[in-house]
């Protein structure tokens, strides 16, 4: 991400401040009613959460769910999604199709109502759906709204209809086109490109979020075709199992603790509730959860009641077992969730959900019933399976122990933060400024490249912490062994925001923390490893987008006086090309130049009009006759390699600097990756290698 400096009538406008005051005058004339899908297009970001990448996904979602929706209904079977060229989208079920007669309140056609009216669908308490993901009825129309073109085909009642819209607009009444046997409804939608900030498409993330509703969904067969390209690229999904085939998806390549998954389907207080999970050799934790198919990263009610009879259930048959003593400690909940893997999904009828996104379930009856279910089937798996209880039992005893460590050398550093200088360490060269808004923390490699940074930076706004080899790999190690590393314990330190139980984003003393290394490999790695320091434990840093990696140029290209900068090959290459044409220019102007002032002495006209001149610039007089000279090129292997102006000037400098801020927008993705590279398995990132080396970048040999 590139950055520039906000000017503050700029920021006003952004921020909604006017520079003047409104008029005195409020009344009737001045409430703006939207009607129709205007409200969606107005504010796109209420419907689907953000008008980026994860927005343009969310309209592939709105449809998918609904033919989700007709699968768990029982009238589906299979749902085909197809990348189409120019940005276009179709999908597919082969469900009832939607309805076509006469809508008796809209007066219209109910596909036309149900596409192009907020609030209007199947799922409001109707007979149609017993469960469903869509519950606001805005999912279609708000794909309508949001596309400049969508066509809807339905097949029902013997016939094939079709209707077109123009963002959001029907092009014409639904109208038949012909006889059908088959049954089902076909989406094709064109995202609007004044709405998004870009229409490209992830394969991956669809696959992922295809796979996710196959194995929630048992015996849902869901086709994906990218037709994109020339030669078109399939995949398909169909899983038995559910959610027990989900957890074993889920650790596959992990050493599991438990062979046998703690499965259990049942139905309690009008719930369809599905649970599985089981541990494996790590100390992190994979909870997924789902209210009628539909993620709920942020969780919720039933999420909470898994939680409770998870820790309530191992906690009871640690002590009846004799494992947990009269004097120890109950284990915490943190205890028995280290190494978990676990999905829980739940089917209801009404369920409440925080916003339109739906990221959290608010019900509380789905705490209660997957507390109730899960803790009597819990207890029964533990009596049935006693080789696995005490495999269980052993990893979330050996954690407690861990986490009493870890809690002691956390405290070990706050107290020593405390004692010298104030929570400081003395390698930090700290800002001035005291307004964590305003304050910058790069961290940068080395010594040599901290002290040109110390020497170049703004002493107000930037404080410099350079780092000594390359930090711990924490993805390998426990709290306790992490903060025993001086180089982790310094940032952890500098950073404020304290780290584990006492974690606090309040006190985050940088709003931008700049992770700024060569560009090499080396400074790849320490990247990488700062990276999964602040994934793993200052996720909420990361979330709300502090963190960012600085961009330092790779070359140096100097002709003549000129110099400029660049930061890939190609521009290089440009700017090459660019600064020859330039002096060639320059060249033949000062030539053109010289000539004049010649013809001018032989005509015995006064010269005083080019009297004054400098000579003509260095490049243009020495150069050959096109004026063409080979530029100076330096390609910068490190960031000791330049000065303190170059650094300023190409890589802090918020006037001409570029950063990319750090965000992850599939958290499951994203662990996965940060497993595959970072882990202790050898094989999984053998294989990963191999996949992608024939699409390496930027590799230094």
């Amino acid at each position: 991400m590139a950055e520039k400096p906000e000017k503050k009538a700029a920021q006003k406008e952004e921020k909604g401040i006017s520079n003047t005051k409104g008029s005195a005058s409020y009344g009737a004339k001045d409430i703006t009613v939207l009607e129709g899908l205007e409200p969606v297009r107005k504010r796109p970001g209420m419907y689907i959460g953000s008008t980026g990448t994860t927005g343009l996904h969310h309209l592939i979602w709105e449809i998918v769910d609904n033919c989700i929706d007709e699968v768990m209904a029982g009238f589906a079977t299979t749902v085909t999604v197809e990348l189409l060229p120019d940005g276009k989208v179709s999908v597919q079920d082969d469900g009832r199709g939607i309805p076509v007669d006469i809508h008796p309140q809209t007066k219209k056609s109910t596909l036309e109502t149900v596409m192009t009216v907020l609030h209007a669908g199947g799922k409001f308490g109707g007979d149609g759906y017993k469960v469903s993901g869509g519950l606001h009825g805005v999912g279609a129309s708000v794909v309508n709204a949001l596309s400049t073109w969508v066509k809807v085909e339905v097949n029902r009642d013997g016939g094939s209809f079709v209707q077109e819209y123009k963002r959001g607009v029907p092009e014409y009444k639904v109208k038949k086109i012909g006889a059908s046997k088959s049954h089902g409804t076909k989406t094709t939608f064109s995202p609007d490109p004044t709405i998004f900030s870009e229409i490209e498409f992830n394969d991956k993330v669809i696959l992922e979020r295809l796979r996710q509703q196959a194995y929630l969904t048992k015996g849902v067969r869901i086709n994906f075709y990218d037709r994109r390209k020339p030669v078109p690229y399939f995949y398909g999904f169909y899983f038995e199992g559910g959610v027990l085939s989900y957890v074993k998806y889920l650790s596959q390549k992990k050493n599991r603790l438990n062979e046998d998954i703690f499965y259990v389907e049942k139905e309690a207080e009008k719930l369809d509730i599905e649970v599985g999970f089981l541990y494996v050799d790590d100390t992190r934790v994979v909870e997924m959860s789902f209210a009628n198919n539909i993620n709920t990263p942020e969780g919720g009610m039933h999420l909470t009641g898994f939680r409770s009879a998870l820790t309530r259930t191992l906690n009871n048959f640690a002590r009846a077992e004799g494992w947990l003593k009269e004097k120890e400690e109950n284990l915490t909940a943190d205890d028995v969730r280290e190494g978990l893997v676990a999905v829980i999904s739940v089917k209801l009828q009404d369920p409440q959900f925080e916003g339109q996104t739906k990221a959290k379930l608010g019900n509380p009856e789905a705490r209660t019933a997957t507390e109730s279910v899960v803790s009597e089937a819990l207890k029964v798996f533990l009596e049935k399976h006693p080789q696995e209880a005490k495999s269980i039992i052993n990893k979330v005893l050996l954690t407690a122990k861990a986490r009493l460590a870890a809690k002691a050398a956390r405290d070990t550093v706050l107290r020593k933060g405390a004692f010298e200088g104030l929570t400081l360490p003395g390698k930090l060269a700290d800002c001035t400024s005291k307004s964590a808004a305003d304050s910058e923390l790069f961290i940068v490699e080395g010594d040599s490249a901290g002290g040109t940074a110390k020497q170049g930076r703004n002493r107000h706004t930037q404080a410099i912490l350079p780092l000594r080899g390359k930090p711990l790999n924490v993805e390998r190690a426990r709290l306790d062994k992490m903060l025993a590393n001086a180089e982790v314990r310094s940032l952890v330190i500098a950073i404020g925001t304290a780290i584990g139980e006492e974690f606090n984003i309040e006190k985050l003393r940088y709003h931008k923390i700049v992770i700024m290394t060569d560009a090499d490999v080396d400074g790849a790695h320490i990247r990488t490893l700062l990276l999964t320091l602040f994934y793993r434990y200052f996720r909420a840093v990361v979330d709300q987008g502090y963190v960012y990696i600085a961009q330092p140029p790779l070359y140096r290209i100097q002709l003549g006086r000129e110099i400029r900068y660049a930061f890939s090959d190609d521009e290089r290459d440009r700017v090459v090309a660019e600064l020859q044409k330039t002096k060639a220019t320059g060249a033949a102007a000062a030539k053109a130049a010289k000539g004049k002032k010649s013809a001018m002495a032989a005509g015995g006209e006064e010269e005083s009009a080019l009297s004054g001149e400098e000579a003509p610039a260095e490049g243009a007089a020495e150069g050959s006759g096109d004026g063409k000279r080979q530029p100076n090129i330096q390609r910068y292997k490190g960031l000791g390699e330049m000065n303190a102006e170059q650094l300023w000037e190409t890589t802090m400098n918020p006037e001409f600097r570029i950063l990319k801020r750090v965000t992850v927008e599939d958290a499951e993705r994203a662990d996965k990756l940060f497993d595959t590279l970072m882990g202790d398995a050898v094989e999984p990132r053998k294989n990963f290698i191999q996949a992608h080396a024939a699409t390496v970048q930027n590799l230094d040999v």
